[in-house]
């Protein structure tokens, strides 16, 4: 698919609401929707309560976007995916969903389209409520604890000293957002996933209410 200026796209931004869970692994997708809507000084909406989510409404390279961050909790995600997909009556291959990995290693960014959950609850509910996984996916690398639960260690806060590594993941999942929307998802995918795989990129670190 050609970049196509002027057009609409949704960008989903993956996490749990509430002030316990800021600066958790989980709620990086929140992060990078936060700066998204920083960099292009996004106006707020009147569909946060039709979407159950935050929602912002920027102009990035030409195209106009709906930047959502969910309030559902994690594991329903889709049940405000869904909705704002069908408001907007976007194709899947015009939604973007930013999200935790944990087959990354921590810091690494990688654009993917289609394909399965991986265990992520929050996908998995996005492609429930979607109705196919054949939307875009921006993966940011959290990897694994070797001592700790995956479902616990997601909610657990960035330790200090990784702090920076996660600020520059955040920056550029940001960036490969941009660049899925200004130049296609395949240049995004080519370029992003080429430098990160060199090291350019800097992964150098060593139901209701349920957040998981």
């Amino acid at each position: 698919m050609q970049p196509d200026p002027g057009s609409l796209w949704l960008v989903v931004g993956l996490g749990n609401p509430g002030d316990e869970y800021d600066r958790t692994y989980h709620n990086l997708g929140f992060a990078t929707a936060n700066l998204l809507a920083s960099r292009h000084s996004a106006r707020g909406s009147r569909w946060e309560r039709m979407f159950g989510g935050r929602v912002k409404k920027p102009t990035v390279g030409g195209a106009r976007v709906v930047i959502l961050e969910p309030q559902t909790f994690m594991n329903l995600s889709g049940e405000s995916v869904g909705p704002a997909r069908g408001h907007l009556r976007l194709d899947l291959d015009r939604i973007v969903v930013i999200h935790d990995d944990v087959d990354l290693q921590p810091g690494d960014v990688r654009v993917k389209s289609g394909g399965g959950a991986g265990g992520h609850h929050g996908v998995e509910s996005c492609i429930h409520h979607l109705g196919g996984p054949g939307f875009l996916r921006v993966r940011m690398g959290i990897g694994r604890h070797d001592r700790m639960p995956t479902e616990r260690f997601v909610l657990t806060r960035i330790p200090g000293n990784l702090a920076e590594v996660f600020e520059r993941a955040v920056e550029r999942a940001a960036d490969a957002v941009e660049m899925v929307i200004a130049r296609g998802p395949a240049a995004a995918m080519n370029e992003v996933n080429r430098r990160e795989a060199r090291g350019d990129g800097g992964g150098d670190a060593g139901e209701e209410g349920d957040p998981g």
